[in-house]
């Protein structure tokens, strides 16, 4: 059986109410970016994409490792792999799917504007050895090469050199493309229309290689930004499923005969981020120099949070908090030292600016997404009213994700908000893009605040390609020892997912906040 990601799309609109038995009609707060499947590395956005395109290998309902479009595999050498792939598979299109389109993909998936160059570099140089059989040549040992393989999705060549979208798109400069808007997978449901933040819709692929567990045929997405308005679709009959139910919200659809709560952690950490690379912020009232550069200021800024009442207060619960910075404890081994937290101590932060020079603090601005996290612009207002007691000024700058994921991927900020997770729980997803220096081929780059530390770059990337099970963890441990002990980013918290649905509609709660269409049954 095959899996496929998280399921997001985009509409605006709130639906009509009345569709037949077998559509599934939800909303989130937000938008899918892009249908370009390369171009930008967002849950939402890979989750829309995953109901059309596939990868070679995916994730069962347990995340375990799954064929899709690759049927069996072999590791041939330490540096090389050998996958099948599966026969008699055609695009939506109609036509066929060959390793052609394989080694296509993965070559697109590495050039300049994609955002997942780190993960399309990490399979190495793909060779086609046969209509249904490709080689993918390592420069150097990969430890994860098949989780590495869930994040390629895998494109038509021909559709994509007919409509010109032979590269992703430049999302962030604000380019748009034929593959902005139409979509051709081989995947189990197909892009019937798309109308930004208004409304998408698809319907079930009759040609699809696999099997439906569900009953869906028909998917309509609504993004609906208001929590309030969300909630009240779903209350309504409007919509049938909602990803993102507000925290505040979740005890009253408990006691709602007519709807379910579904719970379950998601592998996500959010945290805060800092420019430590210029030598003067870009919106910051601090002249000449740079604060976040002095290790003292960010670890007084870390220890003036008060996270047991932003879980209390503000997430009702709906939150774990951490000091690590991996999206689930299993990227560093459950080490309880590495997800212990630095205690909260407003008096010692005090103390820690005063001796770094800023007794009388500074004003910096924070950008924020507000419609991507779990009260993603209310953690960030909090954050502004905990960080005021040491004189740091917080001017709060959320946006929709739209707009701020395109702004930080330009490293157009001082200080942000970013949570970071997914189906993989390896170190190595966080260490390569989010933690290391940024470097050729994808290394660092969604690390925005430009952080460079020598020690945890020399440590991850030798644990990237290290074969040794017992080795490659002592590296990691010890790259993220030092990410901690430095304090490169300040960790908050790994969410909680509460999905809400009418009570009619069965799903499968992933940790991955993934959901997936073919196992949607509506009664």
């Amino acid at each position: 059986m095959m899996k496929r990601w998280i399921p997001l799309l985009c509409l605006g609109a709130l639906l009509s109410a009345g569709a037949h038995a077998q559509t599934l009609r939800w909303a989130s707060q937000g938008d899918a970016q892009t249908l370009d499947p390369h171009s930008q590395n967002e849950l939402l956005t890979n989750a829309i994409n995953g109901q059309v395109y596939e990868t070679l290998v995916n994730r069962d309902k347990q995340l375990g490792i799954e064929p899709v479009l690759a049927t069996e595999w072999q590791q041939t050498a330490p540096t090389q792999w050998r996958m099948k792939l599966r026969p008699n598979v055609r695009f939506h299109d109609g036509t066929p799917f060959t390793a052609d389109d394989v080694v296509f993909s993965v070559q697109r998936a590495r050039e300049g504007t994609s955002d997942i160059k780190a993960y399309a570099n990490a399979l190495g140089e793909p060779k086609k050895i046969d209509a249904l059989t490709v080689e993918f040549n390592l420069p150097a040992v990969n430890p994860i090469f098949l989780q590495h393989a869930t994040l390629v999705q895998i494109m038509s060549k021909t559709w994509s050199e007919k409509n010109k979208v032979t590269k992703p798109l430049d999302f962030k400069n604000k380019e748009e493309s034929y593959a902005s808007f139409n979509a051709n997978g081989t995947g189990p449901y197909m892009l019937v229309s798309r109308a930004p933040d208004v409304k998408t819709v698809f319907k079930r692929n009759p040609a699809w290689w696999g099997k439906f567990d569900g009953n869906v045929q028909e998917v309509v997405y609504t993004p609906i930004k208001s929590d309030p308005t969300r909630v009240a679709a779903l209350l309504s009959g409007e919509i049938d499923f909602v990803l993102d139910p507000a925290p505040q919200d979740v005890a009253r659809l408990r006691n709602t005969p007519s709807v379910k709560v579904i719970d379950g952690p998601e592998n996500r950490i959010v945290f805060i981020g800092m420019d430590q690379s210029r030598d003067e912020l870009l919106y910051g009232s601090v002249k000449g120099k740079n604060p976040f550069k002095d290790q003292r200021v960010r670890r007084a800024l870390y220890q003036a949070v008060d996270i047991e009442t932003i879980r209390t207060k503000l997430m009702r619960g709906q939150a774990v908090p951490t000091g690590g910075i991996t999206s689930s404890p299993l990227g560093a081994y459950n080490d309880p030292e590495i997800e212990k937290r630095l205690p909260y101590d407003l008096e010692g932060a005090k103390k820690l600016m005063a001796d770094a020079g800023y007794a009388q603090g500074f004003e910096v601005t924070l950008d924020c997404p507000n419609n991507r996290y779990i009260n993603d612009e209310e953690i960030c207002q909090t954050l502004a009213s905990m960080w005021a007691k040491l004189n740091v000024k917080i001017r709060v700058n959320a946006m929709p994700r739209a707009t701020y994921f395109p702004k930080v991927q330009k490293f157009d900020t001082s200080i942000f908000m970013l949570g970071w997770g997914g189906s993989i729980t390896d170190a190595e997803v966080t260490l390569t893009p989010v933690l290391r220096s940024r470097g050729e081929g994808g290394v660092g780059a969604w690390n925005f605040g430009g952080t460079k530390d020598a020690k945890l770059d020399e440590l991850a990337a030798a644990s990237s390609k290290e074969a040794d099970p017992k080795k490659r963890e002592q590296l990691i441990k010890a790259a993220l020892r030092e990410h901690n002990e430095q304090v490169l980013n300040i960790p908050l918290h790994r969410q909680v997912i509460p999905w809400a649905a009418r009570s009619n509609v069965e799903v499968v709660h992933r940790a991955d906040n993934w959901l997936e269409w073919r196992w949607v049954t509506i009664k």
